[in-house]
């Protein structure tokens, strides 16, 4: 009698033949991979070094924006000072436009005339840094605007509007007005009390208008006008005497001249119609009075 084999039952499935080949040719794949990936790659920087490098290029980054600020911020400087500046100008140029509108009215409504004292310089304005442009002789009479500053006051010459030291202007024509009298003989000369007033007022005259003059010679003996300290003698010569004998004949009323002498030529009150009259020779350069102006006065 046959003897029946019975079959193994278990609750295990069975993996199919190409699975279970599969399986470990995968496994051993992956190992070969992971393997290969340790090997074959270059070692990574450390965390630290990478967050630096990572910083610097940031800051590499920053760079030309930062360069370009600090240009923004120089040309705004620029164009701030350009408009400051460019605002003064303005400021400036109004000012003058201002003061020519006044000087020009100032000028247009002058109608008061007043008499100069003393020979004054002539200002471009009032202040201190003002250009001089010329000078008023004493006595004359001039249009004044009424405006004043810095111790100058306005006054108006052919149209034109100068400036003045204030105080030397008054409505009453002076009496006598002569350049130089009035101001100081400062180069240390001097003449005798003994001479006349007339003499005294004429060296203080052409001292003050002409100081580079040091010798006089008034009182001496031999009879005329010197012996009695009515005439003087004013050392100079050439073109400077001239200047001279021509102030002192210009101004003979105030002086109490009579009569005036130099370079061979007289000018007298009694005879002022002819002018300078010629004279006759006396020999020398002194008794002609070529090297000095001779003054007589009543």
């Amino acid at each position: 009698m046959a003897k029946h084999r019975h079959k193994r039952v278990s609750n295990a499935r069975r993996l199919p033949k190409a699975a279970m080949i599969a399986a470990p040719v995968a496994v051993a794949a992956t190992f070969a991979g992971v393997g290969g990936g340790l090997v074959g790659a270059k070692p990574s920087k450390p965390d630290r070094i990478a967050t630096e490098a990572g910083l610097g290029g940031a800051l590499d980054r920053d760079q030309p924006a930062s360069r370009s600020l600090s240009r923004d911020l120089a040309a705004e400087k620029k164009r701030k000072r350009a408009a400051a500046l460019k605002a003064q100008k303005a400021r400036q140029a109004k000012l003058a436009r201002q003061e020519r509108e006044a000087t020009r009215r100032a000028v247009k409504n002058a109608k008061i005339k007043l008499w100069s004292t003393e020979e004054l310089n002539l200002w471009s304005s009032s202040e201190e840094s003002a250009e001089q442009l010329g000078t008023l002789d004493a006595g004359e009479r001039v249009l004044v605007t009424g405006r004043k500053a810095d111790e100058r006051e306005e006054i108006v010459l052919e149209g034109e509007a100068f400036w003045v030291t204030a105080g030397y202007l008054q409505k009453e024509k002076p009496e006598e007005v002569v350049p130089g009298i009035g101001g100081e003989c400062e180069n240390g000369t001097s003449v005798p009390s003994g001479v006349s007033s007339s003499i005294a007022k004429v060296h203080q005259a052409v001292c003050a208008r002409f100081p580079e003059i040091t010798i006089y010679g008034t009182l001496r003996g031999g009879g005329g006008d010197h012996g009695i300290g009515k005439a003087v003698d004013i050392m100079v010569s050439g073109d400077r005497g001239w200047e001279v004998a021509e102030y002192v004949r210009a101004n003979y009323a105030a002086l109490g001249v009579s009569y005036v002498i130099y370079s061979q030529s007289m000018w007298s009150v009694e005879r002022s119609g002819e002018g300078w009259r010629a004279m006759e020779d006396r020999g020398s350069a002194t008794a002609n009075h070529y090297d000095h102006v001779h003054v007589s006065v009543f």
